[in-house]
């Protein structure tokens, strides 16, 4: 089993749901991506997204699209990503995924990008534009390697290609929560649960939900039908909010508990 399937297998038998949170390599630096894969760690990650910086994210909505504009300003590159991994797995065991668009990886070569991600610690990589009929090369390579691929599947995702999603994917399955780019919602849509039923039919893996999920009780109300909730909008717009600031890391690491900590109720 995967570390990422060891994850799930503890999560279930705590009874609990996952926390999965995503930042962008290079946001606000390098050092910084660094110290903040340690601290949402600590902070009760049970697994963490990391994105490259893309020049042309469409999958992504504004929030995510100015923190891959920063971090290619900054001059990050996959290989930085790599190295951070690197740094951050000498402290942390949570399961890191690498999150990207295929052009980055491409350019890097398949290959080697499998082998040097896998000694780098990275744990599974999740490709937003490959789709499942061109991803099976892809597959074998990762697989080799013993890294879990991910896909994301949305609520516009037919049938026929939810099964061939199901059969490729490994660790767990990404549920879009709403056609549309990535962001921050008040409110959750009734297709989230719809998507994970569906999933749920022609996959045992477990399923986690993102795209909108901004807080504690979004996350709550995602792990009552799915496995695992994944939160990057939010996270990074703290990021961007709080800048250079010098406790960038503790503010953000503090943000990211209060979505695990249920909210109050007035008597």
């Amino acid at each position: 089993m995967s570390p990422i399937g060891k994850t799930f297998a503890a999560l279930k038998c705590r009874g609990r749901g996952g926390f999965i949170p995503f930042i962008t390599a290079g946001d606000p630096d390098i050092a910084t991506t660094e110290l903040l894969l340690i601290e949402l760690a600590a902070a009760g990650a049970d697994i963490i997204e990391l994105g490259v910086p893309f020049s042309d994210p469409v999958a992504d909505g504004e929030t995510i699209q100015r923190a891959s504009e920063r971090a290619l300003r900054n001059g990050v590159t996959l290989r930085d990503a790599l190295a951070c991994v690197r740094h951050a797995k000498k402290h942390v065991d949570v399961p890191i995924v690498l999150f990207s668009y295929f052009n980055p990886l491409l350019k890097f070569g398949e290959e080697r990008l499998a082998k040097e991600a896998k000694q780098a610690g990275v744990d599974a990589i999740l490709v937003t534009d490959l789709t499942p009929e061109e991803a099976q090369p892809w597959i074998e390579i990762l697989v080799q390697r013993e890294l879990d691929p991910i896909f994301l599947v949305a609520p516009t995702t037919s049938d026929k290609r939810l099964k061939e999603i199901a059969r490729q994917s490994r660790g767990f399955i990404y549920a879009v929560s709403r056609a549309g780019v990535t962001g921050a919602r008040d409110q959750m849509t009734d297709d989230a649960e719809a998507l994970v039923k569906r999933v749920r039919s022609v996959s045992d893996l477990p399923v986690a939900v993102g795209f909108g999920i901004s807080t504690a009780e979004q996350v709550r109300q995602v792990w009552h039908f799915a496995e695992a909730a994944v939160i990057g909008s939010a996270i990074v717009r703290e990021i961007e909010k709080l800048g250079k600031s010098p406790d960038l890391v503790k503010r953000v690491a503090e943000f990211a508990r209060s979505l695990l900590e249920p909210k109050e109720t007035s008597q």
